[in-house]
């Protein structure tokens, strides 16, 4: 059985779905996923199902959706397996799985490798390997999941995970050379992130280094004035620096 959390949740077993069709049950799957081989207080549940405002039944409640979830983990795999997998451990309970069984603690197995590589200057497998663990997203994480407090915070962080993963095959992917392939990559991402001033910086290095000067200009330019307009603030130094290099660049050229 393998559980898919870098998009919709999915529960897939032998080739099918079987992803809850209850909400509540997808919810509390999800913070037990989040969680994964550590315990999950019921406090947590209920904390997780209704904030603040718990009903009279939340206990009665959220132990029903754990009684659904293995029921429904049984008939895949067995009363057994499915009681071992999904065990209570007071005060709560523990999901066991192991990291290839879920695409999220591969991802982070991926990246971590891709990191390994690049510090022993292994540049192009870096690149690869973050491709890969990149190739994982479907989409926003648990996009078809109700956020709590403790899942919203849980979604907050898996997509940081993306946005560090995705830096880290960009550097590599710059330092190999590959500065105009990346631009198109890039516009859509400043885009996306409008405020993440590291891919603004990379889009104007890129532009430089493809010797496209006018249009580097215009991107740090654009990226200066949203930050004016919208923040109040001055370009980060990294920024500064790309916009300077370029400066450097053009007068070079006069020379």
């Amino acid at each position: 059985m393998r559980f898919n959390l870098l998009g919709p949740l999915e529960v897939v077993s032998g080739g099918r779905m079987c992803t809850p069709t209850s909400s509540k049950q997808r919810q509390v799957l999800a913070l037990l996923l989040m969680r994964a081989n550590q315990v999950v207080s019921l406090d947590a549940i209920i904390e997780e199902l209704w904030g603040d405002h718990p009903p009279h039944s939340a206990v009665t409640t959220a132990q029903t959706y754990i009684y659904q979830l293995r029921k429904s983990f049984s008939r895949e795999l067995g009363e057994a397996t499915s009681n071992r997998m999904l065990a209570t451990s007071p005060p709560g309970y523990i999901f066991r799985i192991e990291f290839e069984a879920t695409d999220y603690l591969t991802f982070e197995t991926l990246v971590g490798q891709a990191r390994a590589l690049r510090n022993d200057g292994r540049t192009a497998g870096a690149a690869r390997k973050t491709a890969d663990a990149l190739a994982l997203w479907r989409g926003a994480p648990l996009s078809n999941v109700n956020y709590g407090r403790l899942l919203h915070g849980y979604a907050i962080h898996l997509e940081e995970r993306r946005i560090a993963a995705l830096q880290l095959r960009i550097e590599a992917e710059m330092e190999l050379g590959h500065h105009h392939e990346l631009i198109a990559e890039l516009r859509a991402l400043v885009t996306a992130h409008p405020f993440n001033e590291w891919f603004h910086a990379q889009l104007v290095v890129a532009l430089n280094r493809c010797g496209r000067r006018s249009e580097a200009l215009h991107a740090y330019q654009n990226a200066r004035g949203l930050l004016s307009e919208e923040l109040g603030l001055d370009p980060s130094p990294e920024l500064q620096h790309a916009h300077e290099d370029v400066l450097r660049t053009g007068a070079r050229a006069l020379v």
